[in-house]
């Protein structure tokens, strides 16, 4: 069965209904907005941090607070004269097939005016076709593979990176590490065989091969493998310069627990996230990659120069008892983005939404990440969320790269 849960915000809320002719009995209907996460499974603590993220969002969005973030100020969707946002959680469990199952069952079931999810590239795959069939706009609030954008989809909006913009600014760093006299010669591809690994792993081949990179070893992996042992005897014998992992949180922890008990030591890992940017990681394996270098959105050294940073993770820790992440500031964004729309959409009509998603215009400044602004494509994919590299540091990731952002130089190599 799956689970499935619905959290009002505000007193009073009326059922939509009360948006598509039935006379008001309170000042501002509702607008609902459906949620894909898997919130059970392996994944599961993805989801229930996706959640807190998208509820800090909420409550700024619900509320009246004092940040220059859109939606902050003020109670309430003022296009809709104070209307507030309920979201309804759906399970997705990690499936596409459950995704795409939960997705028209918002839509048809639930009536909701737009979906956020879903963390696994395979499952906003199905689940953004499915809202397209619909003509439901979806916020792909996180999945990173390039080919979800590139399917002919005009109710898909991605706010964050994909990632070949992530990958392109690993391979930059390496170019600046060559420049600065480092001796940076093959790299090795470790990936999962889903849509995420596998879409990573295109990227990252050709542009090793545009940069002048000795690929030595090109590894795929069945996702949630119970050993990884034949793999990682397979990176040790390459013993690339740097490794290029692409994982999610269980097998990223499988990974470094069986590259110790092998004896296998990386000269330097910079890693695709996911996995790899989440806590339960470090708490598990930390010590064992100390220097780590991760691909991310995200950054707290951002603080320094915008102190809503700090506000905005503050409220999250309030709640998630952890700070925000590269997952969850992106889940974060993209509840602020379909929001800011919404408002200016006046309507809970998709085309409308898609239209206003479509004329997105927010500054880098008005957001919590480094990017230099959100707006969209006609492919729905916002060019403008620029990446930035984080390295694990003691028990804190600190950002590297780029220069413009980095809060100290990289240690490289990361076992020197």
């Amino acid at each position: 069965m799956i689970r499935r849960r619905e959290l009002l915000v505000g007193a009073g809320a009326l059922s939509l209904a009360s948006l598509r002719g039935t006379p008001a009995r309170a000042a501002a209907p509702e607008v609902v907005v459906g949620v894909l996460y898997a919130m059970s499974g392996p994944s599961a603590q993805v989801g229930v941090d996706a959640r807190h993220a998208i509820e800090t969002a909420l409550d700024l969005i619900n509320n009246d607070h004092d940040l220059d973030l859109p939606g902050a100020k003020g109670v309430g969707l003022a296009g809709f004269g104070g209307a507030k946002i309920r979201l309804v959680f759906a399970d997705h469990q990690a499936d596409p097939q459950k995704g795409r199952a939960e997705a028209e069952r918002l839509i048809t079931q639930d009536k909701v005016s737009a979906l956020v999810g879903c963390y696994q590239s395979a499952v906003s795959a199905t689940v953004s076709a499915t809202a397209e069939r619909y003509g439901v706009p979806f916020v792909c609030a996180d999945s990173s593979s390039p080919s979800l954008h590139r399917k002919g989809l005009k109710y898909f909006f991605r706010p964050a990176a994909h990632d070949e913009m992530f990958s392109t600014a690993m391979f930059d760093f390496l170019d600046a590490q060559r420049k600065q006299g480092q001796k940076i010669d093959s790299v090795a591809l470790f990936f999962e065989d889903t849509i995420y690994g596998v879409d990573s792993s295109t990227v990252q081949r050709k542009l090793a091969a545009e940069r002048g990179y000795k690929l030595v070893a090109d590894v795929k992996y069945k996702s949630n493998s119970p050993s990884l042992t034949a793999e990682v005897q397979q990176l040790k014998t390459a013993n690339a310069d740097v490794l290029l992992p692409t994982s999610y949180t269980t097998d990223a922890i499988l990974l470094t627990k069986t590259m110790s008990e092998l004896g296998y030591k990386p000269k330097s890992i910079i890693a695709q996230a996911a996995g790899f940017s989440e806590k339960v990681t470090y708490d598990a394996v930390g010590d064992k990659l100390q220097g780590l270098i991760s691909r991310g959105s995200f950054s707290l050294d951002l603080a320094a120069k915008r102190p809503m940073v700090a506000t905005v993770n503050g409220m999250y820790k309030a709640r998630a008892g952890r700070d925000l992440n590269d997952n969850s500031s992106r889940q974060f964004m993209a509840m602020i983005v379909l929001a800011d729309a919404l408002d200016r959409a006046g309507s809970t009509d998709g085309q409308k939404i898609r239209a206003a998603l479509a004329a997105t215009d927010i500054p880098g400044t008005r957001t919590v990440m480094p990017w230099t602004k959100v707006a969209f494509g006609p492919d729905g994919q916002n060019t403008y969320a620029d990446p930035v590299l984080l390295q694990w540091i003691g028990d804190k990731f600190v950002t590297v790269f780029p220069e413009s952002a980095a809060a100290a130089p990289a240690k490289w190599p990361m076992n020197a």
